[in-house]
């Protein structure tokens, strides 16, 4: 029997990540791996600076 005092709660927790919400074939994705792709770039371009 359930009286006036009993609390009856439920909490769920739930994590998603970014890759969970967005698609693949997203155009942030493309723009994340061009960013990406571009840091690689200059930090070896940094190397090759003070190497040389």
């Amino acid at each position: 029997m359930m009286t006036k005092n009993q609390i009856n709660e439920r909490e769920q927790l739930e994590m998603l990540t970014i890759d969970q919400l967005i698609p693949e074939d997203y155009l942030v994705r493309k723009l994340e791996s061009l960013q990406a792709m571009l840091t690689f770039a200059a930090m070896n371009l940094k190397k090759l600076a003070i190497w040389t």
